[in-house]
């Protein structure tokens, strides 16, 4: 677990703040120090508290200093046709009311395109890809408004990733379930 120094939080939340104010589908290049709570094994270090559709709330003990613990919607996937790929999708609230999308893609993909996602087949946008642990690389993007009410409504997201240059592979994530489990998110 990462520790947040007071002075890099501050300037977390900036640039979370600077970034707020953009609005739609902004890209979040967010410090390491945020990163520690969102890695893909969450769902098996953590406790599931509840699953709403495809989406289960999972739960991690408060980092030291912390009162409440650490909860995210967390969704994994493989890929239908190919088995070696898959995503895990995490969305988390911060105690500031920032909202932040990660997604975890496995090593060996192209990072240059970054991440694309469509919501019942309309384009939403791309994210860089951040960061490669030694498990997988992850996209992050802070979620306003008109993404979060896309997610809440929509039926099927669909996250893209490379391989190839000229082979994107699309991986759907169901939005089953999802409205509720944020409804329910602390």
């Amino acid at each position: 677990m990462h520790k947040i120094d007071p002075a890099v939080g501050l300037v977390c939340r900036s640039a979370l703040s600077a970034l707020a104010r953009r609005g739609g589908f902004q890209l979040a290049v967010l410090f390491a120090a945020l990163v520690g709570t969102a890695l893909p094994g969450l769902a098996q270090e953590g406790t599931v508290k509840a699953q709403h559709g495809d989406w289960q709330i999972v739960c991690k003990d408060p980092p030291p200093g912390a009162k409440n613990e650490v909860c995210a919607l967390v969704q994994s996937v493989t890929a239908e046709d190919k088995d070696n790929i898959g995503l895990t999708v995490y969305f988390q609230k911060f105690s500031n009311g920032t909202r932040v999308l990660r997604v975890f893609a496995p090593l060996g993909i192209l990072l240059p395109p970054g991440l694309g996602l469509k919501i019942d087949d309309k384009d939403v946008g791309h994210a860089p890809f951040l960061r490669c642990h030694t498990f997988a690389c992850y996209a992050q993007v802070v979620v306003e408004d008109p993404l979060i009410e896309q997610l809440k409504n929509g039926k099927t997201a669909i996250f893209i990733i490379f391989q190839a240059e000229e082979a994107g592979i699309g991986i759907p994530i169901s939005l089953g379930g999802f409205k509720e489990a944020l409804a329910e998110l602390k």
